[in-house]
């Protein structure tokens, strides 16, 4: 019983108390006629006239059997009436009627013995056309056994998101049960804040009316909360007769495996790019760290947050491994993270050097070659994965949860590893990864090991080609010299130019510069052939012409090769200079006060071509003169004319420095580029004065 607290209050008007009228009442249109006990009618409903033809006028007062049943069911009726009447128990069921126009109709009846206060009896009766029963039955019946029975989600929700009818289907998807759905709300029963802009959709469709079609939400619910599930969701509003919002009606489909195969399908494409991108973007250069650095670049962020590339040390210093050593040292290559985070820190940078324990990724990819792939990382496992304590604390505050090392392997030898982690990207890494990470590496590898194989040959050529320079003194019988020589920078290698300054008798001095053309260690060799034959062949006291034509029969029985050469002879005493050409790059002469220029010199043919003479060119060469003879890796680049450069060249000689030296300096930083494909030997003589003769003659 209900308290006099608990009781609510009366309405103060009779239209508070009404709530809005069902349409089903008017759908069914249930007419309501009233008989007294004689038989006759006396209330007739505006339904009653729809239902049966008759107006008011024409039926109040009549008795009901001979104007609404045909003879042959009167009696049948009169008996029910009088059962009805005398008893007092309802009567439910169909009977045929006559319709004013002569048809005859089945009509559902619901007939009832009424009583007024001074005792007098009356029958009840509410019809409606059978047919139009049966109509709205079946529809109810299709409705519940759709809804029941479907196997996507059906329900309904009022205007406050309150669930009305929920099917099975949707409560197993939602792992809550059909009853335990209805009168709670949708964020009762779906919390997740991926269901949010569900809600905030349906009520836009409840204000608006425009429907919502296959908009796809993935989330969790208490169903499987351990992965993320698909649904496509459709929703529309559920009016009345009268286009007044009665709620929600939500359409469900799980749709996960739809949404995985997708997710399959793109993270395939994505692989197929990246594997494409890679194979593009790695092994563009003959440089270690920057080969390293392509292969991170190709899979951070597309397939991991954080990569770090490190070769083995012994590999960078003797291209020969020990991976039998479990103490084994690497070289950090390159690292980068998809974005900044203090894991980072945790990661040796590049240039420094690690010993990772036995049981690292790294040390453990690189003594059996192959892959390693920890998929979840729980707490206190990031020591395995770290090279100490403070890196694995690192590791687990950044939340990296999978890892991943894969050997670069490389002619059938492991020469590094490239680690990678995920932590912003919440799926562990699979094998699918494992095979896209061990194709891109395996590209980088070969990359990485020719850029390798490719220094360590450079080194030597380089070093070959420096021990065959001579060592010069700067200071010759009135002759300032200085001389430079730099190897090719960029992915180029060591090539044939060299220089030699040659003391000669009566304090002459013999100058030379050439380029053996081709690279590598034979061109080197070349070069010293020919620097050895010219240092023998300038103690004959030759003619520069004479001396051109034997190096080029030298240089046709030792080695066949193509090379130029510029051969120079000073005389202080006499102040001239004879200088011939094979093919090379004209010398530059400054004169004080008179600026610079190129030595208009018969060019000749370059060493190695056989059976074309040279000349010899004779000039003054003053005191305070300045010869600059240099190879065409100081003037030529790939995008500006010889002539140009050339004459960049004069323009900086113009002005002669405090020394030789300074001038050899300010024209490789004026002329060199930094990532110049060609090397560069560069000579520079100044003339100075014969010093006075001493008063004892000596």
């Amino acid at each position: 019983m209900t308290s006099p607290e608990q009781r609510p209050d009366p309405p103060s008007r009779p239209e508070d108390a009404a709530t809005d009228p069902s349409g089903l009442m008017d759908l069914l249109g249930v007419a309501a006629v009233l008989l007294e006990a004689d038989g006759r009618i006396d209330m007739w409903s505006p339904q009653a006239e729809q239902l049966f033809g008759y107006t008011r006028t024409e039926a109040l007062g009549q008795y009901a059997a001979p104007l609404l049943l045909h003879p042959e069911h009167r009696d049948a009726a009169i008996t029910l009436f009088a059962q009805v009447m005398g008893t007092g128990r309802g009567w439910a069921g169909a009977f045929p009627v006559r319709h004013k126009d002569g048809s005859t109709r089945m009509v559902e009846f619901r007939n009832m013995r009424l009583t007024d206060s001074v005792g007098d009896h009356y029958a009840l009766g509410l019809a409606t056309d059978r047919s139009t029963l049966r109509q709205v039955e079946r529809k109810v019946a299709l409705s519940t056994r759709l809804v029941t029975q479907a196997p996507i989600g059906l329900a309904v929700l009022d205007t406050d998101l309150r669930y009305v009818e929920v099917n099975p289907a949707l409560a197993a998807m939602h792992g809550v049960p059909v009853a335990e759905h209805v009168g709670r709300g949708f964020a009762e029963i779906l919390p997740d804040s991926s269901f949010h802009t569900v809600e905030a959709e349906m009520r836009r469709v409840l204000t608006s009316g425009v429907p919502v079609v296959d908009r796809q939400v993935v989330g969790r619910t208490r169903a499987d909360q351990e992965r993320d599930r698909a649904w496509t969701v459709s929703l529309y509003r559920l009016e009345d007769q009268h286009g007044k919002a009665l709620g929600v009606a939500n359409v469900v489909v799980d749709v996960t495996d739809r949404y995985e195969a997708a997710r399959r399908a793109d993270r395939a494409q994505q692989r197929l790019r990246l594997v494409a991108d890679g194979s593009a973007r790695i092994g563009t250069t003959l440089e270690v760290e920057r080969t390293a650095q392509e292969l991170a670049d190709a899979v951070v962020p597309g397939m991991a947050d954080m990569v770090a590339v490190d070769l083995l040390d012994s590999i960078l210093q003797t291209g020969h491994t020990h991976t039998g050593e479990r103490d084994a040292l690497f070289r950090a290559l390159a690292v980068k993270t998809a974005y900044p985070t203090d894991a980072a820190e945790a990661i040796v940078s590049p240039g420094r050097l690690a010993a990772y324990h036995a049981d690292h990724p790294a040390a453990h990819c690189v003594r059996t070659r192959k892959p390693y792939l920890i998929s979840h990382l729980v707490s206190g496992d990031h020591g395995r994965i770290a090279a100490d304590s403070e890196a694995a604390r690192l590791f687990a505050e950044a939340g990296i949860h999978s890892d991943l090392a894969v050997p670069l392997i490389a002619r059938g030898k492991a020469i590094g590893v490239m680690g990678l982690a995920r932590a912003g990207n919440p799926l562990p890494f699979d094998e699918d990864d494992v095979a896209l990470a061990c194709e891109l590496a395996s590209t980088a590898a070969l990359s990485i090991d020719n850029a390798v194989l490719h220094h360590h040959i450079r080194s030597a050529a380089e070093t070959l080609q420096r021990s065959l320079l001579p060592q010069i003194s700067p200071r010759h019988p009135c002759l300032e010299v200085a001389a430079r020589y730099l190897p090719a920078q960029a992915f180029g290698e060591v090539g044939g130019d060299w220089y030699d300054v040659i003391p000669l008798g009566d304090d002459r001095t013999a100058l030379t510069v050439g380029d053996v053309m081709g690279s590598g260690i034979e061109a080197a060799t070349a070069m010293g052939r020919l620097r050895t034959a010219t240092s023998t062949l300038a103690r004959l006291d030759l003619d520069p012409a004479r001396i051109l034509t034997h190096l080029d029969e030298i240089i046709l029985g030792l080695h066949p090769c193509i090379a130029t050469c510029v051969y120079a002879v000073y005389d202080p005493h006499r102040a001239r200079l004879q200088v011939a050409s094979a093919g090379h790059l004209p010398p530059v002469l400054t004169r004080p006060g008179r600026g610079a220029e190129l030595l208009d010199l018969p060019t000749g043919a370059p060493l190695g071509v056989g059976g074309v003479g040279f000349e010899t060119t004779t000039l003054d060469l003053e005191p305070g003169d300045q010869l600059v003879f240099y190879t065409d890796g100081l003037v030529e680049t790939r995008s500006d004319p010889i002539d140009e450069r050339l004459d960049d060249l004069t323009r900086l000689l113009t002005k002669l420095d405090p020394s030789t030296e300074d001038t050899c300096d300010r024209l490789l930083r004026r002329l060199r580029h930094p990532g110049g494909h060609d090397d560069v030997a560069l000579l520079v003589a100044r003339a100075h004065p014969q010093p006075s003769a001493r008063p004892d003659g000596r």
